[in-house]
């Protein structure tokens, strides 16, 4: 009785502790992603006064990799690949000059059209003063992880004004395949004081309801089962544009800054050739989506290289509003492929492409709901996980460690980050997949030997027809 009284106890005060710790960060969190968002928006809204504000792109990425390499070399790229890294290399640690850093940098680049998101920069805002109200508190190793993670969540749940979602994406984007259940209540906690805080200072967001949703049949969720696939190579196609991006950024031994110059009139030009609607955070072209409206069918197959370019050449910002662009816009391209409701497939494409390229199904799921009502909750879950398991052992986060396979017939290691992950087939007895190859394997020798039965007969009828014409 005693041992169980004691146990009761200590989970007692362990709970109120984290309660106590994750409000405080919610709120601190919250207050900082609004004070971010309001002044993005003034600054979009100023950027948008001229058509030409795009023109400089070259002297904004130039400005942000500047301030980036001198003031702080963590806040380059897209933030929450960066907290990643973070967290399982360095407990969570995150210099503070990264939070002021990163603001600016992220700012400069979307204020004129650089191709980013805005979630990266709150969740790395949000583990960053996390991260250095740890160690105002002198926390350990353990504690300052936990809240780093506390500070992801609730800066994904304001900024986008979905708190469930945003909360569990923050548990669930550290692991492909596992959750820290230590860190749910707290998470969830600061996600939604987050989310409260942020609401209160005047942030808006956007939540489309969609009420077009067929009757259940079998044909509509095959359909929706072959647009899981579809978006599974959407995300595909979108991490292999950004390594692209990386690989051809590396390729260039220059000062850092140049390469904003160069990157910054690749994206003038591309503006040119394609349209300034690739340009930014998207998001009048994701709206329009969902209320059914079309926009050029290739548009998911463009935005990933704007932002390739933005993000490798000296841009900084997020990486999930241009997948959130990228899902959209495939949803209209394969509704109107199948005569589907574009409206509904472009809130399925959104969360699927999510789930595929960021390896978080259960959150994209979440979202759905919590975005779009729950009338697409089904549907959009079954697309979520075929598009998660499509897009394989890759992600927009390469610093994810790996903790299950996504199949059986594939050996891969476990433990280790997906940049350094190799998968190969591993043969299994009884295996479907090994069935199918084998049988391939046995058309393909069948077909050698017929080949070759055919060559032998045509041989030997050429060395007849060539001995009567000697004779």
């Amino acid at each position: 009785m005693r041992k169980q009284l004691t146990e009761s106890t200590v989970l007692f005060i362990s709970i109120i502790k984290w309660v106590f710790l994750a409000t405080i960060a919610g709120a601190i969190v919250g207050g900082a992603t609004a004070l971010f968002l309001k002044i993005l928006g003034w600054a979009t809204d100023f950027g948008h006064h001229s058509p030409y504000t795009f023109l400089l792109l070259p002297i904004a990425l130039f400005l942000s990799a500047l301030s980036i390499k001198y003031l702080a070399p963590d806040a380059e790229g897209h933030g929450t690949e960066k907290v990643i890294e973070a967290i399982h290399k360095r407990s969570g640690r995150i210099g503070i000059a990264v939070v002021p850093v990163k603001l600016v940098a992220t700012i400069i680049t979307l204020a004129v059209g650089g191709s980013v998101g805005k979630e990266g920069p709150c969740a790395q805002i949000g583990a960053g003063l996390t991260s250095f109200f740890s160690d105002l508190l002198k926390f350990d190793d353990h504690d300052r992880k936990k809240l780093v993670i506390c500070g992801i969540s609730a800066g994904f749940a304001a900024v986008f004004g979905t708190p469930i979602a945003g909360s569990f994406f923050g548990v669930e984007v550290l692991f492909v395949g596992a959750i820290l259940y230590e860190v749910l209540l707290p998470s969830f906690i600061a996600g939604i004081t987050a989310y409260q805080v942020s609401s209160a200072l005047g942030v808006t967001y956007f939540h489309e309801a969609v009420n077009v949703i067929p009757v259940f049949s079998e044909l509509f969720l095959l359909k929706v089962m072959a647009g899981g696939l579809f978006f599974g190579l959407c995300s595909i196609f979108l991490i292999e544009m950004l390594k692209l991006g990386d690989r051809l950024s590396g390729r260039l031994t220059i000062w850092k800054p140049f390469k904003g110059l160069i990157g910054g009139v690749l994206l003038v030009i591309l503006a040119y050739v394609f349209s300034t609607k690739y340009l930014g955070l998207g998001l009048s072209t994701m709206e329009a989506g969902f209320r059914g409206e079309t926009t050029d069918w290739y548009a998911f197959l463009i935005k990933p290289i704007f932002t390739a370019i933005t993000l490798s050449f000296g841009g900084s910002g997020g990486i999930v509003t241009p997948i959130f662009f990228v899902g959209s816009t495939a949803g209209l391209f394969f509704a109107s492929v199948f005569s589907l409701n574009a409206g509904t497939f472009a809130a399925i494409g959104l969360v699927s492409v999510l789930a595929g390229s960021a390896n978080t199904p259960i959150a994209a799921s979440i979202m759905a709901v919590e975005m779009f009502g729950p009338q697409i909750a089904p549907y959009a879950t079954v697309a979520c996980v075929i598009s998660f398991l499509i897009t394989g052992h890759r992600s927009v986060y390469p610093s994810q460690v790996l903790s299950i396979s996504k199949s059986p017939s594939l050996k891969v290691e476990l433990g280790k980050e997906l940049e350094n992950i190799q998968s190969s087939y591993l043969p299994r007895e009884k295996s479907l997949v090994g069935a199918i190859l084998h049988f391939i394997d046995r058309v393909e020798r069948l077909v050698g030997k017929i080949q070759g039965t055919i060559s032998s007969s045509d041989n030997s009828e050429m060395d007849n027809a060539q001995e009567k014409k000697n004779k």
